[in-house]
């Protein structure tokens, strides 16, 4: 399968409306978990601004694990210079997933807006199962041909795009008529995409995704519009 290349700078991207009623069944569940019951009001008007991480060190048998993979120099670089167009949007929450190399590319930003980095375990990346090997990006295009197939002790691609969805959408709802910064990862965003109704995303959009890139998610109503790179 050939590798589409995003043709277009983030910040030049393709606006993508999708007409979609949002199924609410695990965000009733999600925010229950948290302790924080009711409905979701879906006349909600807010921004989510999710951003892949930067570049990281790669994934080896003998560590650093998947929580303490770090930025590599480069892409501390990046994260640095995520600020000025991030900072664009007036953004009044930052939140991350777990990971380290998540919270390290939104970090910068937080510290020029006077802001912390929120941590929610829910923006983690794909429980995938899958550990690092020669073969694992064969492992990766099978998920993505068959998402309903979990490994043993491990979610599936469908289980993240809900998850994905909840935990975006509880992220609005919480924060209406403002702009949330979201540190995450490839997979974790291409799933949302794809659970918001965004067309074309498959295993070759999620590995020419380049780190980092920022998609926006703008909740108005019961509709999503989404803009960001390769859409």
């Amino acid at each position: 399968m050939r590798r589409r290349k995003p043709t277009l700078p983030v910040s030049h991207c393709h606006c993508v409306a999708i007409p979609r009623r949002l199924d609410t069944s695990k965000f009733v569940k999600l925010r229950a978990r948290r302790g924080t019951p009711g409905r979701m009001v879906l006349r909600m008007n807010s921004e989510v601004v999710l951003v892949r991480h930067a570049r990281s060190v790669p994934s080896k048998p003998d560590g650093p694990s998947e929580f303490q993979r770090p930025l590599t120099a480069e892409g501390n670089l990046q994260a640095h210079g995520l600020v000025r167009e991030l900072s664009a949007r007036i953004p009044t929450t930052v939140v991350s997933s777990p990971y380290l190399r998540a919270v390290q590319t939104v970090r910068p930003l937080a510290l020029a807006l006077g802001l912390t980095v929120g941590v929610e375990h829910e923006l983690r990346e794909w429980d995938s199962g899958i550990t690092p090997h020669p073969g694992y990006a064969q492992d990766y295009a099978e998920s993505w041909a068959s998402p309903t197939t979990a490994r043993s002790g491990a979610e599936s691609l469908q289980d993240l795009t809900v998850r994905a969805v909840a935990v975006l959408t509880l992220l609005a709802d919480d924060h209406h008529d403002q702009v949330v910064v979201v540190g995450s990862h490839g997979t974790f965003v291409a799933r949302a995409l794809v659970g918001f109704g965004v067309p074309g995303i498959d295993w070759a959009f999620c590995t020419a995704m380049p780190m980092p890139a920022i998609f926006r998610v703008r909740f108005a109503e019961d509709q999503v519009t989404v803009t960001g790179a390769g859409l």
